[in-house]
């Protein structure tokens, strides 16, 4: 068995405690490590590090990990730890990841890697140049729904694809009468909040992954509700987008328009829902699901809004079958990122994947800004 000491920064916060901790690497641990082909075993060994350790020792009685830490730097110079995991918030991650490339660590960490495309760019410049392996989090690849529609695409269901139109987003109270589901600071520009910031970091690996490179875009954005309570019950004016309208052209031709948004109320079958349009058929993926309808099963729809419909769009659909296993996608991409440290597995999702997605964010508030079409350039 093959022990990888793991320092985990900055997982006291939703997402790293749900997604990266409980659900992957302790979840790993759980199912007695990462099997590779030869038989031997990869077991993680994580180190909580943090600033309030009062957090990091309820977090880890909570789930069982015997290791905490308020020292970054001495959890560093320990040689045992072989990975930096950065969580943190995106204003801090470039400091801890620097620390971390000093230290000789190989480096994973969420996105976005960095506030601007330059620094994002800079950090892997500076890993690469280290000779460390590295990895940005861009888990939506590994969800059941947009796994089976990439099976659609390999598989040509599609014929030649026109657009794609994506739909995401939930109400998130306002903390004024119902208890906030996303952190205050998501709404505060000066903490590097903000929809886009968050959201076209996706949408830009999962347009690039599933579809094709992009070409251009534009982009609005709007701060929908001017104030909202923050944890401590009090108001605060929201100076960072709550939603965007974005429009990708794609250097093959293909369009696609997604609508991200905090301030929307859910009519559709998932928070995340991907109408895909071709030549020779249709598909909605979502979370964990995915429909189609081929060409010889599309109706002849006929516009007349003087009479009921006549047909049931939704019965000429049919279900995409679930013919494997999905575990979850934060945890698959961890075992990944774990056989290329220990075994140098592929692992394309490098932190130059991570500046990519900081990029079309960043040109997503300068085509809000100057309200125009902005081109992507080569990084």
């Amino acid at each position: 068995m093959k022990s990888i000491g793991i320092i985990m920064n900055g997982v006291t916060g939703r997402m790293g405690t749900n997604q990266h901790l409980i659900r992957s690497i302790k979840a790993i641990i759980d199912q007695g490590g990462v099997k590779l082909p030869d038989g031997e075993v990869i077991m993680p060994d994580p180190v909580l590090v943090g600033r309030s350790e009062k957090k990091l020792a309820a977090l880890a009685a909570r789930v069982g990990i015997q290791k905490i830490s308020t020292d970054l730097d001495a959890e560093l110079a320990k040689p045992e730890n072989i990975i930096y995991f950065d969580s943190t918030l995106t204003g801090q991650r470039p400091i801890g990841v620097r620390k971390a490339i000093a230290a000789g660590k190989h480096i994973y960490c969420e996105k976005p890697t960095a506030t601007t495309s330059e620094e994002a760019m800079a950090l892997y410049n500076e890993v690469t140049a280290a000779g460390l392996k590295n990895g940005v989090v861009q888990d939506k690849l590994w969800l059941p729904g947009l796994l089976k529609l990439k099976y659609l695409i390999d598989t040509g269901f599609f014929g030649k694809i026109l657009s794609v139109r994506g739909e995401f987003g939930y109400w998130v109270f306002t903390g004024e009468h119902d208890a906030l589901q996303r952190p205050s600071w998501n709404y505060r520009k000066e903490d590097d909040g903000g929809i886009i910031v968050d959201m076209l970091c996706h949408w830009q690996y999962v347009i690039q992954n599933l579809f094709g490179d992009i070409k251009s875009l534009t982009c609005l954005g709007a701060t929908h509700i001017p104030t909202r309570w923050d944890e401590n019950g009090k108001p605060y004016e929201c100076t960072a987008d709550d939603s965007a309208y974005a429009t990708f052209e794609l250097k093959n031709g293909t369009i696609c328009h997604f609508n991200s948004s905090w301030d929307v109320r859910v009519n559709r079958e998932d928070l995340l829902t991907l109408q895909v349009d071709g030549t020779h058929g249709s598909a909605v993926a979502g979370l964990r699901d995915c429909k189609s309808q081929s060409l010889a099963n599309t109706p002849r729809c006929v516009w007349n809004p003087d009479i009921d419909s006549p047909i049931d769009y939704k019965d000429g659909w049919t279900r995409v079958p679930t013919n494997q296993a999905f575990d979850n996608a934060f945890k698959v991409q961890w075992e990944a990122f774990l056989k290329h440290v220990v075994v140098d597995t592929p692992f394309p999702w490098s932190l130059k994947e991570g500046a990519k997605g900081v990029q079309l964010a960043e040109l997503g508030l300068k085509s809000w800004a100057e309200r125009r079409w902005v081109d992507i350039p080569e990084l």
